[in-house]
């Protein structure tokens, strides 16, 4: 989903990340209040003044999306589910679960915590908007206290409607998985609704267009076509997850090619990178598997020296990143390469090696069992 990231901080063991795409909205947020929204509400500001209050009110919005993913984070976590981190993107943020959620229990608070954490929000600036009132303050700081119960409404309100991604549309897999007992169904319906809403987005992004309003249609437009994206991804993944559910790497490994420690990367290029066609191999010295070998660090020395460079002296030792024992789940195998870019890894048992598993391997067996079992189709 994100580009690159800015690690910000840690709070409660949770990673605070920002995506560059999300300085775009930021900027876009400061000047809209800065322009717009705040000069129409207060009169005889200084340019400079209304800038600031469109930072503070940037601000304000950074904290109010940071509040409602963290309480999503928080239940999660107490609900056993692991938690990457929370990144601001940008349509928002989204706190970064590495599994689904165990139970329709577990799926509806994780859901509802976010828009409650919003709404509480709401009410805190809304009393502080009255406080201010009543007590006289300036009109900058009821302005703003209004803005911010006003943003932290709207965040509850849009994240309710029941369409997946949107909270509202966990809410109501939640809902019909506690009632059918199948979370695969309650997917496809909430993603169905999350496509169809997606959809009603782009129309409205296209008449908007079509009416002269080109920035706010462009906006609506995109978020339809991104929230369309995310819901139907979400069913491809479920039917994903059914389909490997209870096989192992072990069934789907292959015979392992490995290469001596002791060739030489010219004699490794002819008789196994060009005989094989596999970008990595597994090194292996006397029955002991010592790490592996790729087509990229091959390729990132000098051709002429090929000749005189061992493999010994260039190989990856073994780490998590390059090996997997023969019981994991093929799904976590499957997120495993995804997270470390691996197209192959080597599977190890106790040092050691047991055979190869590769992207190419899963998918042809994600393949062959939706194609044997069927499926019906996503707007079915």
């Amino acid at each position: 989903m994100f580009g690159k990231s800015l690690n910000l901080f840690k709070i409660f063991g949770f990673q605070i990340k920002v995506d560059v795409s999300w300085l775009i909205i930021a900027v876009l947020v400061t000047w809209s209040l800065a322009v717009g929204f705040f000069p129409h509400f207060i009169e005889d500001l200084s340019p400079m003044g209304y800038w600031i209050l469109g930072v503070i009110g940037a601000l304000g919005l950074f904290f109010s999306i940071l509040f409602h993913e963290f309480w999503h984070s928080w239940v999660a976590r107490n609900y056993g589910v692991p938690i990457r981190g929370i990144t601001l993107f940008i349509f928002g943020g989204v706190a970064e679960m590495e599994d689904d959620p165990q139970s329709p229990k577990s799926e509806f608070w994780i859901a509802i915590a976010g828009p409650l954490a919003s709404i509480f929000l709401a009410l805190v600036f809304f009393v502080l908007y009255n406080a201010a009132q009543f007590m006289g303050l300036g009109a900058a700081g009821i302005i703003l206290f209004m803005y911010l119960a006003l943003i932290n409404t709207i965040l509850a309100v849009f994240n309710m409607i029941p369409a997946f991604p949107m909270d509202g549309g966990r809410i109501l897999r939640a809902v019909l998985w506690k009632w059918k007992g199948d979370q695969r169904w309650a997917t496809r319906i909430a993603a169905n609704m999350g496509s169809m809403f997606g959809l009603v987005l782009i129309g409205i992004g296209i008449l908007n267009m079509l009416t002269g309003n080109v920035v706010g249609g462009l906006w609506y437009f995109v978020i339809g076509i991104f929230i369309r994206y995310v819901a139907q991804n979400a069913y491809r993944q479920m039917m994903i997850k059914s389909a490997v559910a209870g096989a192992r790497v072990r069934s789907l490994m292959k015979r392992p090619v490995y290469v001596s420690p002791d060739i030489t990367l010219a004699r490794l290029v002819e008789e196994y990178v060009y005989q094989f066609h596999f970008k990595m191999f597994p090194v292996v010295d006397q029955g002991k598997l010592l790490g592996c070998i790729t087509t990229r660090q091959i390729g990132s020395i000098d051709r002429h020296q090929w000749g005189d460079t061992l493999v010994r002296h260039v190989y990856i030792p073994c780490s998590d990143n390059n090996t997997i024992h023969p019981n994991t789940d093929i799904l976590y195998a499957l997120n495993r390469m995804n997270q470390e870019g691996q197209s192959r890894m080597m599977v190890v048992d106790n040092g050691i090696l047991m055979g190869m598993i590769s992207l190419k391997d899963i998918m042809g067996y994600l393949s062959a069992r939706m194609e044997i079992e069927g499926d019906r189709s996503f707007s079915d």
